[in-house]
């Protein structure tokens, strides 16, 4: 708003343009005044600014260095499991291996003890038969008539 002042004969009321001239130094002092606390303020904000990028860059390296850490444990992990799943692997080849060549030993025993009792099932067939033959061509001989001992007394 710009001021208006009476005009008088020599120019304007002295008092009335003094007056202005003090507001507006009045004005100019407040004016100033914020403009050195916005100054500060924006210096304040600045500095804030720098830290939190300063956080931030610090933020940013600690997380790529965590990201990492993690990469490297990860690879790690899988790779101690690959190790292990292939240590199971030979340990499960290893067993199966001996299984089967358990189980062929056993069916070789079985197979020769099937034949060796075979063998021997002929062998005792032959000897019962020739057992039976036997009993059947024994002849018991024919015993005396008893009924003459009957008569007989032993004198004592």
């Amino acid at each position: 708003m710009q001021p208006e002042f009476r005009i008088m004969r020599n120019g304007y009321d002295r008092f009335a343009v003094d007056n202005a001239f003090q507001e507006l130094a009045t004005e100019v002092e407040t004016l100033e005044g914020k403009v050195n606390l916005y100054e500060k303020e924006l210096k304040n904000l600045e500095e804030q600014l720098t830290s939190v990028k300063n956080r931030y860059q610090v933020i940013v390296s600690e997380l790529s260095v965590k990201e990492k850490a993690a990469d490297d444990i990860a690879r790690l992990a899988l790779k101690e499991a690959n190790i292990i799943i292939d240590s199971a692997q030979d340990n499960a080849d290893s067993i199966v291996r001996e299984a089967l060549s358990t189980a062929r030993i056993i069916l070789s025993d079985l197979s020769r003890i099937s034949n060796d009792a075979s063998v021997m099932r002929e062998e005792m067939h032959g000897q019962l038969t020739g057992l039976i033959q036997a009993i059947d061509n024994f002849e018991i001989p024919k015993l005396p008539e008893v009924e003459w001992i009957k008569d007989f007394e032993f004198k004592k």
